[in-house]
């Protein structure tokens, strides 16, 4: 039997059960982190005990949507629950993606509860070197 407390960790699950579980009218937040890694832009989330079959994935225009749904698991009839601090439900986050993304080739993967989105920067806003034409007067510049 458990019996370290944690008073943090107390308020958090009393929120939690004030709040109850996400539903998908009401789906509770999921951690993430994002940043950028070459010419990829890379969304993490964090999705521990989330099956892949679980995480709905959709993208309009330049709206990210995730959604993922952590289902409680079957227990024998003979178990008899002490403790439970796993939060079950539904998890959303939506995210604006910048016009410079190229939101057509975004790459997904999922390991160790993490759900990695990949999104490649699109060519027109890497930066690029613009010649200036020296001559008669008249200076073109192109990009």
């Amino acid at each position: 039997m458990l019996m370290r407390t944690d008073p943090f960790r107390e308020l958090d699950r009393l929120a939690q059960q004030l709040m109850g579980p996400g539903t998908w009218s009401k789906p509770s937040a999921m951690p993430m982190d994002a940043y950028r890694e070459g010419d990829e832009y890379v969304v993490a989330f964090d999705l521990p005990g989330v099956t892949a079959d679980a995480i709905d994935i959709d993208v309009e225009r330049n709206m990210l949507t995730v959604k993922a749904e952590r289902r409680p698991v079957a227990k024998a009839d003979d178990v008899q629950m002490e403790l439970s601090e796993q939060p079950l439900g539904v998890f959303s986050r939506q995210i604006v993606l910048a016009d410079t993304l190229d939101t057509e080739h975004i790459k997904a993967g999922y390991d160790a509860g993490v759900l990695t989105l990949r999104i490649p920067i699109a060519e027109r806003a890497k930066p690029r070197k613009i010649s200036i034409g020296v001559g008669t007067g008249h200076k073109e510049i192109s990009g």
